[in-house]
C-alpha cells in the first residue's frame, strides 16, 4: 500500500512543483497527462495545447491497454497490457524505480483512475490522482506548459499482480457470494441503450452504482459519503457487517471507469477487484447471460447474449 493518500490536490501539487518536482522527502515526482474520453480522439492535441508543466502524455488506448489492432472483441475493448509492454511505456515516460507518480485528466479522473490502478497493479507504490484534474490546476491559478514533453528514458522495473483482478468466470460467480458493481450509466445497466457494445443490459446479479456518483464538481466525494453510497447497494462497510470479508468487484464497459470505482472504494477504506474485460468482453462472449431492468437478476433467469430481443 502507498504511504501517501491516493489523491493529491492542486495546492499540494503546486508545492511539489516549487520543490523542483520532488516530494517533501526528496523523492522525484513524475506527472502523467492521461486525457481520454470514450469515442473521442486521443488527447495528444489537448496536451500540446496546455498541460501541467513537465507532464508527459499517456495514450490510454495504446499504452494503458492492448492496442485495438492486437486483440479481438472477445477480449474486451481495453484488455490489460502485458507487464513488458507497460514497462516499455513507463520507461518512455521517464519513470525510474522509486519515483512517485501523479496522474490527471480532464474527465472527472475516469481515465486517470485507469492509470492509477494499472501502475499500482504493476508494483508502483506511490501513485496519486490529481483531484479535480486539469480544471482544478487551472482554477488554482497554476501555469500551463505547451508543446510536447519528451523526457529522458527511464529504467523502471515493473512487477505484476498487486491489485485484485476478476476473470470473466470470477465476475459471473461473484454475485453469489459478494457484490458486483456495475459502474456504467443506469440506462446502460437497465438495457435501455447501448452505444458501443452488441447488447444492452448487465451481468446477472450485478448492482448499479454509476461511477459519476463518486464525484461532485469533478472532485471525489468524502470518504464518509462514498461509504454511504457503497453501503446503499449492499457493500458491507469495514467494521460493521462482516469486517470486509464479503468480496467486492467492479466492471464498466471496458475496464476504464470501473478503475474509478476501485479507487473510490479505496478512498472509502474498502477493497475491490477490477474485471478488466467488463461488459465489452461479456457481451461479445457467446452464451453469457444478459439481465435487464432495475433489479439484479439471477443468472438462471437471464437471457444469453445474442438472444432475440
Amino acid at each position: 500500500m502507498s504511504l501517501r493518500p491516493p489523491l493529491i490536490d492542486a495546492a499540494e501539487l503546486a508545492a511539489t512543483a516549487a520543490r523542483g518536482w520532488r516530494t517533501t522527502d526528496g523523492t522525484p515526482v513524475r506527472v502523467l497527462d492521461v486525457r481520454w474520453r470514450l469515442g473521442a480522439a486521443d488527447g495528444r492535441d489537448q496536451h500540446a495545447a496546455g498541460h501541467v508543466p513537465g507532464a508527459v502524455y499517456v495514450d490510454l488506448d495504446t499504452e494503458l491497454a492492448v492496442p485495438a489492432s492486437e486483440h479481438g472483441p472477445a477480449d474486451g475493448r481495453h484488455p490489460l497490457p502485458t507487464r513488458e509492454a507497460l514497462q516499455a511505456s513507463a520507461r518512455r515516460w521517464g519513470l525510474h524505480d522509486g519515483d512517485a507518480v501523479v496522474v490527471y485528466d480532464d474527465w472527472d479522473s475516469f481515465a486517470a483512475a485507469r492509470a492509477w490502478w494499472l501502475l499500482r497493479h504493476a508494483g508502483i507504490v506511490d501513485v496519486r490522482v490529481l483531484d479535480g484534474g486539469l480544471s482544478a490546476w487551472k482554477a488554482a491559478g497554476q501555469p500551463l506548459e505547451t508543446g510536447d514533453v519528451t523526457p529522458a528514458p527511464g529504467s523502471v522495473e515493473l512487477s505484476w499482480g498487486h491489485q485484485p483482478v476478476l476473470t470473466i468466470d470470477e465476475a459471473a460467480a461473484l454475485p453469489e457470494r459478494g457484490v458486483l458493481l456495475d459502474a456504467r450509466a443506469g440506462e446502460r445497466y437497465r438495457g435501455e441503450v447501448e452505444p458501443v457494445d452488441p447488447v444492452g443490459g448487465h451481468i446477472p446479479g450485478a448492482v448499479s452504482l454509476p461511477t459519476a456518483s463518486h464525484v461532485d464538481g469533478g472532485r471525489f466525494r468524502t470518504p464518509e459519503q462514498l461509504r454511504e453510497a457503497f453501503a446503499s447497494v449492499g457493500v458491507p462497510v469495514t467494521g460493521e457487517d462482516d469486517d470486509g470479508e464479503t468480496p467486492v468487484g467492479a466492471y464498466c464497459g471496458s475496464g476504464v471507469t470501473a478503475s474509478h470505482t476501485v479507487l473510490a472504494l479505496e478512498l472509502a477504506g474498502l477493497r475491490g477487484a477490477l474485471y478488466p474485460g467488463s461488459w465489452s468482453q461479456w457481451s461479445n462472449t457467446p452464451g453469457r447471460p444478459v439481465a435487464t431492468g432495475t433489479q439484479p437478476t439471477p443468472s438462471s433467469l437471464a437471457e444469453p447474449a445474442g438472444a432475440p430481443r
